[in-house]
């Protein structure tokens, strides 16, 4: 019994300090280097991390003790791979354990260089991003590259095509062009969750700078990815960099000044980079959640059991963004909601209050059926939105539908001129047959009754 007590308590810091849907950005990060150098190489990084509450546990990659779960528990709730060269993870971590963590809704960061292995390289594959196959080949540009005394190979670029997202790099524009020095990928045409967050120039190719080219580039221009980042279908967020020395103080305090440009930054714009889009990676911008889905009657309060064909109803929810610090009011206008069986029925775009809450109103089909409320709202940049709640519609009972009906008034008065004009005919016709009918009664049981004189 005391052992048992004694692992609940070793458990306590986790669960306080873990992700939660109410916090989702106060999380424990395990971040797995190469060297111990790198800790002090990136610091700049790593300090922005944590002045934002993040909780950084530091191991090498190949540490025989380190682990994602214990107990059937994970650890941590995001990773981040600072190890580009890592042959193979030490401990229980493989490339199956950190996909599987992924696919549990934890977030990664991965950072390769013209060094990486063929671990990282298949983490990668498995997210959507496919690294140049010459695994000596980096990305040079000789017209977009960034002006320097030391670099005469024009692998050192100067990139500003961004992503254009105000939610995944933030409002603030970044001026500088950003700094890298590695190695290409492409996006995998069948992966629609994976995005370019920084590409290259279409004056780019990947090749190896220190031989002549004897074919031509299997990635050049525009295609190139320098920085990609994938959303998972459940929100889970990747990011992935094709060098590790864009994460690095040296990047992040060097001035640049892109080759044909006459504007020199005196700081590159790799800390704004980095900084909005581990933010947007963390959680910390572009969650949402919504609650308080309701539906009702035109006129009351209460939620129906069941709805009639052709009932008045209003349908309302309210969506909440986090802030990184407090749940804020999620405004925009594209929220809509569905009235389906098989398919919609009715399809509505909801008004919004400012403040968070959605709502419309509608008439119920006239269809009778099982029903479902769904509201499913997927937006570049943001987690998506899945609701759905359910609900019967039932048809009009006997006593509930019109003794006459207004659109039938032409076919009840051609049925009642139609009476009229036979009902001579038709009264004598009768008269004649229940005559007929009585005396063939009487005449079967000995009943005949003679009229008198």
């Amino acid at each position: 019994m005391s052992k048992l007590i004694f692992i609940f308590l070793a458990f306590i810091p986790l669960l306080c300090t873990s992700f939660t849907p109410e916090r989702p950005s106060d999380r424990r990060v395990l971040v797995l280097l190469d060297d111990f150098a790198v800790k002090s190489s990136h610091s700049l990084f790593f300090n922005s991390l944590k002045s934002r509450g993040f909780d950084l546990h530091f191991h090498l990659a190949d540490d025989p003790k380190i682990a994602l779960q214990r107990y059937g528990q994970y650890l941590y709730d995001a990773l981040i791979l600072f190890s580009p060269t890592v042959e193979r993870f030490g401990g229980s971590i493989d490339a199956a354990a950190i996909l599987d963590f992924v696919d549990s809704g934890h977030d990664l960061i991965v950072a390769a260089d013209s060094n990486a292995s063929d671990l990282i390289r298949e983490i990668a594959t498995e997210c959507g991003v496919d690294f140049d196959e010459d695994l000596a080949a980096m990305v040079v540009d000789h017209s977009g590259y960034a002006v320097s005394a030391t670099e005469g190979d024009h692998t050192l670029i100067a990139s500003d095509d961004f992503i254009k997202s105000d939610v995944i790099l933030g409002s603030k524009k970044i001026e500088a062009p950003v700094l890298f020095q590695g190695i290409g990928h492409s996006l995998n045409p069948t992966n629609r969750l994976v995005l370019k967050a920084l590409s290259a120039s279409p004056s780019a190719f990947s090749a190896n700078p220190k031989s002549k080219l004897t074919s031509p580039p299997s990635l050049t221009g525009s295609s190139i990815s320098l920085v990609s980042v994938i959303q998972a279908r459940n929100n889970a967020r990747i990011l992935v960099s094709g060098s590790l020395s864009m994460f690095s103080n040296r990047f992040f305090r060097s001035g640049v000044q892109k080759a044909g440009s006459p504007t020199k930054h005196e700081k590159s714009g790799n800390e704004q980079f980095f900084t909005e889009l581990s933010k947007w990676v963390f959680h910390e911008r572009g969650h949402l959640k919504a609650l308080q889905l309701q539906h009702h009657k035109v006129g009351e309060a209460s939620e129906p059991a069941i709805y009639r064909i052709n009932d008045d109803l209003e349908f309302s929810v309210e969506i909440f963004e986090w802030s990184g610090t407090s749940w804020e009011p999620y405004v925009a206008d594209d929220v809509q909601v569905q009235f389906y069986m098989m398919s919609p029925y009715v399809l509505k775009t909801l008004s919004t209050n400012g403040k968070g809450r959605y709502f419309t109103s509608f008439k119920v089909p006239d269809v009778y059926g099982v029903f479902q409320f769904k509201v499913e709202y997927e937006k570049l940049g943001y987690t998506s939105l899945s609701l759905s709640k359910q609900i019967p519609v039932r048809p009009f009972r006997h006593n509930e539908y019109e003794r006459f009906i207004p659109a039938a008034y032409p076919y009840y008065g051609a049925a009642f001129s139609m009476v009229r004009i036979s009902l001579p005919l038709f009264h004598s016709r009768w008269i004649k047959l229940i005559y007929k009918l009585g005396h063939d009664l009487c005449t079967r049981f000995g009943k005949i009754v003679q009229p008198s004189s």
